[in-house]
């Protein structure tokens, strides 16, 4: 069965923002990446670590070939690979946003892949086979970089939104489409008083509610309305 006219219009309408949102966070991400391992190479020696918190956190310049935290160096390529793969699927999955909370997750996990990327790609030794730059030490466990934090919070952020039941498209499991909150009350807006559909969901005020549209009240129903009470009486 189709929605109303303009219901699907209406839908992307409102998942605009929210790609727009996934985009915007994972260039901040790409170019914090960037921009801070440009300083690493300029104000940095490999191998020295210097201090910033005792030895809990510091700073050491290295080339990793493995992939983020320094894990399975020597396979350069595979990681290359994995990369654009996750790249790919979030673009797709982007289409079907509907929460706001997935959207910054989706985006840092984009700016980290894609800033990693970048380095294995064009960063020596050769296209496809360079060394990540990472620079950030944490204690003698790991050294990573921005877009390893990036990559790590957006992990912490997916299990969050897993644990309550909250997809990619706002819907929470278990609970109907309706955005929690919401009740009975009818959703209005200056769309009901033209017949355009009404928007739940992200635009109700739930950035995690999902996205959907229900049909506005006509004008034509309003006379139907008043005779039936008129038969009442």
């Amino acid at each position: 069965m189709q929605g109303p006219p303009g219901a699907s219009l209406t839908v992307r309408l409102v998942r605009r923002p929210l790609v727009a949102l996934l985009l915007a966070v994972a260039v901040a991400v790409i170019l914090a990446d960037q921009l801070t391992k440009v300083w690493a190479l300029a104000n940095l020696t490999e191998g020295v670590r210097t201090p910033v918190l005792g030895d809990l956190l510091g700073l050491s310049l290295i080339f990793n070939a493995g992939a983020a935290l320094s894990i399975a160096e020597g396979m350069t390529w595979i990681f290359t690979i994995a990369a654009l793969a996750v790249a790919v699927v979030i673009l797709r999955v982007a289409s079907r946003l509907g929460s706001r909370s997935w959207a910054i997750a989706l985006g840092l996990l984009l700016g980290g892949a894609v800033g990693n990327l970048i380095d294995r790609l064009f960063r020596a030794p050769g296209f496809g086979r360079g060394h990540v730059i990472d620079f950030i030490a944490y204690g003698n466990l790991f050294i990573g970089n921005v877009a390893d934090v990036a990559i790590v919070v957006a992990a912490v952020v997916v299990v969050l939104l897993s644990l309550r039941g909250i997809a990619v498209d706002g819907s929470r499991a278990g609970v109907d489409t309706q955005p929690e909150g919401q009740g009975d009350v009818p959703v209005a807006d200056a769309g009901s008083a033209s017949g355009d559909p009404v928007v739940d969901g992200a635009e109700a005020g739930d950035p995690d509610g999902p996205v959907t549209t229900s049909p506005a009240p006509t004008a034509s129903s309003a006379p139907e309305a008043a005779a039936s009470r008129a038969e009442d009486a």
